[in-house]
């Protein structure tokens, strides 16, 4: 990445305050919900092998919103049960909002959360020094490989992991997706390795391919309304900018070429489409489930 751009992730307010804005701008939240009503709950059936108490690790899971709902079909699908619950998640804003929302919400009586302030890797070295041998039944992550150095070996640490039966959800952007297409054609401009990885399922699915590891996937369709980013100087756009292209202040650090470049891109009929006078990006979720080695 050139030494002039700097992460997004540096900066934990201002990418806050683009996430916010995606969310607000996009089916995200809404395709990963329909994901979790309709298809989740046949995932999470098999899982368990009969146990009354049942172990989940969520990897960057944010404001919890979405773990409480994947808990909640776990429920479900297997009441009267415990639940042992590791949060993993860097942000110290969003595992105070997870909190809060935890000591919002009744009947979570039957969960203990365990509250990991770390990243994916410092969980994995944690675990190690600690030779950990407690076993997960369910292990998600969601929209978080992109900040790890090794998504790759993320994936195999993990997948270690599962007890029998045990599943392993990756939700990511889809190789299909208009992220696919930028970051296939502005990678080396755009994503710093050190902090962040373009990756989509379609790069996931072609390294378990590799390794001979068996998966199902799923396609989530989901949009995102990025036409304020066409718009000179209007701090929505650039905020929007900012997130799809995981620079700080994209709009004023990059280079004339590169921002003309991604513009113009970004309309492009592989990534958005345009009608009604807005352009729509093509923000397609995947979801890839593994379970455990065998």
């Amino acid at each position: 990445m050139a030494s002039s751009l700097k992460c997004l992730v540096d900066d934990d307010s201002r990418y806050q305050k683009s996430f916010q804005l995606f969310l607000e701008r996009s089916s995200e939240h809404q395709c990963m919900r329909d994901f979790i009503h309709n298809m989740l709950p046949d995932i999470l059936a098999s899982i368990g092998n009969g146990k009354s108490h049942l172990n989940v690790i969520g990897v960057g899971s944010g404001a919890g919103e979405i773990d409480l709902e994947m808990l909640a079909k776990l429920r479900l699908k297997h009441p009267g049960v415990t639940v042992d619950n590791e949060v993993v998640e860097p942000s110290s804003t969003q595992l105070h909002n997870y909190k809060v929302l935890v000591s919002q919400k009744p009947g979570l009586d039957y969960i203990k959360f365990t509250w990991n302030k770390m990243t994916a890797t410092e969980f994995q070295e944690h675990w190690r020094v600690k030779k950990m041998t407690k076993k997960a039944d369910f292990i998600h992550m969601i929209q978080m490989l992109y900040y790890v150095k090794d998504p790759g070996a993320t994936i195999s640490f993990f997948q270690s992991l599962l007890d029998k039966n045990g599943k392993l959800l990756i939700l990511l952007v889809s190789g299909e997706s208009g992220w696919g297409r930028l970051w296939r054609t502005y990678r080396n401009q755009l994503c710093n390795t050190e902090i962040s990885q373009c990756v989509t399922t379609g790069d996931i699915k072609s390294f378990l391919d590799s390794k001979g590891v068996s998966y199902q996937s799923y396609e989530l369709p989901s949009e995102m309304d990025i036409t304020e980013c066409f718009t000179e100087g209007v701090e929505k756009g650039e905020l929007l900018l900012d997130f799809l292209t995981e620079v700080l202040d994209f709009s004023k650090t990059a280079s004339p070429e590169l921002k003309a470049g991604v513009l113009e891109l970004l309309r492009h009929p592989d990534c958005s489409v345009e009608s009604n006078g807005k352009v729509i990006f093509n923000n397609n979720l995947g979801v890839i489930v593994i379970d455990q080695l065998t």
